[in-house]
């Protein structure tokens, strides 16, 4: 995504612009640079299509930029291809004001169209042109800078974070927030703007996060705060104090992002002990054959992403063991009076294992006499001591609050047990035997391959980032795939999000789709893809912006209908999820970057839920 850095003090502000653009290339962007303003008040601007490194080779080439105040950014194209024009930061016509930022504009075309019919000619094809444009237009007319910063704040709508340089002020930064991070760093030399405080650590560790509708002025010396109204505030500064745990990130910007990326060796580690010469083999059921072949129900219950894996399971149980098979919510299934006996299992699937309305759940089970197998990944936990029988995921340790690696290991897991039972009671042939041990086999490669390229990803979330409200429709299991992926969405980024099954548009929820509707629609599953057409069909001929995640298999068929596709790739068809899942946390977690949310730590919500 977009990164912003700024500086304004007593060092040459060059270096210190590209030290924080490279700190922040984790984002993904496709061009940067810097504007830096001269000693003799000359606004010098340096930008380009590609990495940081063909902006330092670009900069290298030229007389030195000069100048102990600039502004610097990376791009995410969202308005405009990337190119060396539509790169940041953008000047307006006079050349006086520069300006970089991040978020959309939403009505930019409304005033490039005004300002075009005022005789203003626009060089890029990108909203942050309009930013300038406007301010310089406002400078002209009123004679002064904050005035002009103001009256554009007024005008635009959207989200934005901005850095600002005006030639006639020339030790003035100024900097405005509104629905996109931006924070200021005080340093010994100077003061900082950033989009992200990674940019800001080798020069300082206090901050303050600037709220929605600020405007900062930074100098060499000083920064003051105004509100919406222009009074001058004082907020509170932060020391960025990091522990051990966040040297374990290993370089992420966050621990969800890190345990995204893991997925592949997780998946790995719970599943190559159980393959042997192409056999699962689950040593803790090794003497429970008779009484696998003696369940006639399962109940599965959970909560949260937990409960997700079992909407999954109970489609995947169901199609290999042909026996009923229900999804439950620990909190609901304590006190539903469910029915239990000899004959039916209850798996019980918690990260933790402390989980108090999923141990509570447990002991439900237990008292109406029913056997009990946990899926969970801490050892010696709660959960796994009071069951009778343990499957731990050997996720590792999983800090992020939103769950990725151990979400996606308990749900290879729960498949790995279905197909072992089915095998058991002799309801899977060997052909589709071998077929599912093999696609399980290739699951890490194909994880891995799927995370070394999320730029399409990132991209959508940039578009999409600002949307007050995301539904996501599937079917079968892409109807339960949903259910996380908009738990996913609503958790770490605070969006209204629901996930519906599809065949269900009609009675009701297509009611609420309207032009710009963000609809995330499913199209993995294949043996329904026909019918999952259909309803991204019926919410396209709505209005609604589409984003469909397929499989290189099913992508041919909806290719015309999406606004974005997120293509994934192709395994058994039970095993869909497993990946299908990964372009649904990337997305999430970039949304909410660009919006600026504790990702780690979302708010009031917790890793271990052990109060009802």
């Amino acid at each position: 995504m977009c990164g912003i850095i700024g500086y304004a003090g007593r060092s040459e502000a060059v270096p210190i612009l590209l030290d924080g653009l490279e700190r922040l290339e984790y984002r993904g962007y496709d061009s940067a640079g810097v504007a830096v303003v001269s000693p003799e008040n000359e606004l010098q601007v340096v930008k380009t299509k590609g990495r940081l490194s063909v902006l330092r080779e670009h900069l290298a080439e030229q007389d030195p930029l000069k100048g102990q105040i600039g502004i610097g950014h990376t791009r995410w194209a969202t308005h405009g291809e990337p190119n060396d024009t539509n790169a940041h930061p953008h000047v307006g016509a006079d050349g006086k004001i520069a300006v970089v930022h991040n978020g959309i504009i939403e009505n930019y075309l409304e005033i490039r169209a005004s300002l075009e019919r005022k005789g203003i000619h626009f060089a890029s094809e990108t909203d942050t042109e309009v930013i300038a444009q406007l301010m310089e237009y406002y400078y002209r007319k009123l004679g002064n800078l904050m005035n002009a910063v103001y009256a554009v704040l007024g005008r635009i709508q959207g989200a934005y974070a901005m850095g600002i340089l005006c030639r006639d002020v020339p030790g003035q930064m100024i900097a405005a927030r509104k629905d996109a991070p931006l924070l200021i760093g005080y340093g010994e030399d100077g003061n900082y703007i950033a989009s992200d405080v990674t940019a800001l650590l080798a020069h300082t560790r206090t901050v303050t996060y600037m709220e929605d509708g600020e405007v900062a002025v930074l100098t060499a010396d000083s920064v003051q705060i105004y509100d919406r109204e222009r009074a001058p505030i004082d907020r509170e500064k932060h020391t960025v104090d990091w522990d051990v745990s966040a040297a374990e990130k290993g370089g992420y910007a966050h621990f969800m992002l890190k345990e995204i990326m893991e997925q592949g060796e997780a998946v790995r580690k719970t599943v190559s002990p159980r393959l042997q010469d192409g056999r699962i083999v689950l040593p803790e059921l090794a003497e429970s054959a008779e009484f696998l072949k003696g369940i006639r129900k399962i109940n599965i219950v959970a909560c949260g992403s937990a409960y997700h894996v079992g909407m999954v399971g109970k489609y995947v149980l169901e199609k290999l063991l042909r026996i009923p098979v229900d999804a439950y919510l620990a909190s609901e299934f304590r006190y539903s009076e469910p029915l239990l006996g000899e004959d039916t299992l209850v798996i019980v699937i918690s990260q933790s294992g402390e989980t108090l309305d999923s141990m509570a759940a447990l002991r439900e089970a237990k008292k109406g006499g029913s056997k009990v197998l946990s899926i969970v990944n801490v050892m010696g936990s709660s959960i796994a001591r009071e069951s009778d029988i343990v499957l731990y995921t050997w996720a590792g340790p999983e800090i992020a609050v939103a769950t990725t690696k151990a979400y996606t290991t308990q749900m290879v897991l729960l498949i790995m047990l279905g197909i072992y039972m089915a095998d058991v009671n002799g309801r899977v042939a060997a052909d589709e035997y071998a077929a599912l041990v093999n696609g399980i086999t290739e699951l890490p490669e194909k994880i891995e391959s799927l995370l070394g390229d999320v730029d399409i990803c990132q991209k959508a979330a940039s578009h999409y980032f600002n949307r007050n409200s995301v539904f996501f429709i599937g079917r079968n299991l892409d109807y339960a795939l949903g259910l996380e992926g908009s738990l996913k969405l609503k958790e770490i980024s605070y969006i209204h999000s629901e996930s519906y099954a599809a065949g269900e548009l009609k009675h009701g929820t297509i009611s609420l789709i309207e032009p710009g509707t963000l609809v995330v629609a499913l199209a993995t599953y294949a043996p329904l893809l026909e019918k999952t057409r259909s309803n991204i069909v019926e919410v396209r001929s709505r209005g609604a912006d589409v984003i469909v995640v397929a499989t290189e298999e099913t992508a041919p068929a909806v290719r015309d209908q999406a606004t974005e596709l997120l293509i994934i790739p192709s395994t058994h068809p039970l095993l869909q999820p497993v990946l299908g899942v990964m372009p649904l946390q990337i997305f999430a977690y970039y949304v909410a970057l660009n919006r600026g949310c504790d990702i780690d730590k979302p708010r009031n919500l917790a890793k271990s839920v052990t109060v009802e």
